[in-house]
């Protein structure tokens, strides 16, 4: 029998519930330290490819059936929008951006995912949608001031934004075919992710190589094993057992870890730009979308996560 979400967690989902903030802040961190080594679609591509590896033996073991016909094709462009062109932008914005910039901009996807459901008509337009959306641009416009005379970090900055567009679009798009096992769903969709990041590495001309540093291999295995298998268990571990509102506040919370991380590992400068945007973005954000997810949830009944939404556990 399935275990029920519930409006008070128990201390072992809220013990998830915070090591999934932790892991998903660290990440950000994680990939400034294999941009350092790794030409950045070749670190993504070998980050997915073989977290697509465990999953598919994860699969296999567990004698779960892979998704076919229309639900393969819905996995494959779900795995296209989101590990190729989402994690392709982040990874090339971490390199003209902090960590703590690129997490807090990553904080707009529950909002941003509202507009892309409101374009393919899935949501209707609302109030509190647009003042978010409003609060969430003069964030991100505060936290470019300082680059606004140089050309890399307004690249970097778009690339973020770009990759908050697609992961969101990724959760949207797929709404439109069957859905699948949420394990097999990540596991297809990170195997063709990883492909695709590996072509358009060797379009771009970047040199494949093998790690020299050890700190590259530690993160590299750090980003697989637990920034990408264990954070989606995780994920799918608090969903199922709290409402998706509640669990939607890890999103918002990521920035506070990466932030730190990046002042203390990184040796990133954190900005009162920073700092002022970032609490412009975490408000919208909660203004346009979580709030509004709130108030659904105290309003309906309390039911079972369908696969549907556990396959959008990141």
């Amino acid at each position: 029998m399935s275990q029920q979400p519930t409006q008070v967690p128990s201390r072992t989902t809220m013990f998830a519930f915070a090591a999934t903030v932790v892991i998903g802040g660290m990440n950000v961190v994680a990939v400034k330290f294999s941009n350092s080594e790794l030409p950045p679609l070749y670190g993504a591509g070998l980050r997915f490819g073989l977290a697509a590896v465990i999953l598919l033996v994860v699969a296999k073991l567990g004698r779960m059936e892979l998704p076919r016909g229309t639900a393969l094709l819905g996995t494959a462009l779900y795995g296209v929008l989101n590990f190729s062109v989402g994690y392709a932008l982040i990874y090339v914005a971490l390199l003209g951006i902090s960590a703590g910039a690129a997490a807090t901009i990553l904080a707009c996807v529950p909002l941003i995912t509202l507009v892309m459901a409101v374009i393919h008509r899935q949501e209707r337009v609302t109030v509190r949608g647009v003042i978010g959306g409003l609060f969430a641009v003069a964030g991100i416009a505060v936290m470019s001031f300082r680059g606004l005379g140089t050309e890399l970090p307004i690249i970097s900055l778009l690339a973020a934004v770009g990759a908050a567009f697609a992961f969101a679009e990724s959760s949207v798009v797929v709404k439109g075919f069957p859905q699948s096992h949420p394990i097999t769903t990540n596991a297809v969709g990170m195997a063709v992710g990883g492909v695709v990041l590996f072509l358009g590495s060797a379009v771009s001309g970047e040199t494949w190589i093998v790690p020299q540093e050890a700190r590259t291999w530690l993160v590299l295995v750090w980003l697989i094993v637990g920034g990408s298998v264990g954070l989606f268990g995780l994920f799918v571990f608090v969903i199922k057992r709290w409402t998706a509102s509640a669990t939607a506040y890890a999103l918002t919370l990521m920035p506070v870890v990466s932030v730190t991380l990046g002042a203390l590992l990184a040796g990133e400068t954190v900005t009162p730009e920073v700092v002022a945007g970032g609490a412009l973005v975490l408000f919208g954000v909660y203004a346009g979308a979580l709030s509004a997810r709130r108030s659904r949830d105290h309003r309906d009944e309390v039911r079972p996560v369908t696969v549907e939404e556990e396959a959008f556990a990141r």
